[in-house]
């Protein structure tokens, strides 16, 4: 597994993570999965990782990125 993008988020991804990986082996493949188990983990490691992207002020650059992106396909679909 890797570290998070955000060091100090590391920790609680690394639950994450080993939570998806319980989860998916051992419910979702065998067809178990009525719900997500790991869904407070991933909700407080989103939290963490967005307040650490927002800080260093990549979140700006992010949405900018995803804009522009929405757009290009935008304008693929409309034959542009």
């Amino acid at each position: 597994m890797s570290s998070s993008l955000a060091p100090e988020c590391s920790e609680v991804k690394e639950r994450y993570d080993q939570c998806f990986i319980k989860w998916y082996s051992e419910k979702y493949l065998r067809g178990e999965a009525k719900t997500f188990d790991c869904e407070s983990l991933f909700k407080t490691y989103n939290e963490c990782l967005n307040k650490a992207l927002k800080a260093k002020g990549i979140d700006t650059m992010l949405a900018e990125a995803r804009k522009n992106s929405k757009d290009l396909d935008m304008d693929i679909g409309q034959g542009r």
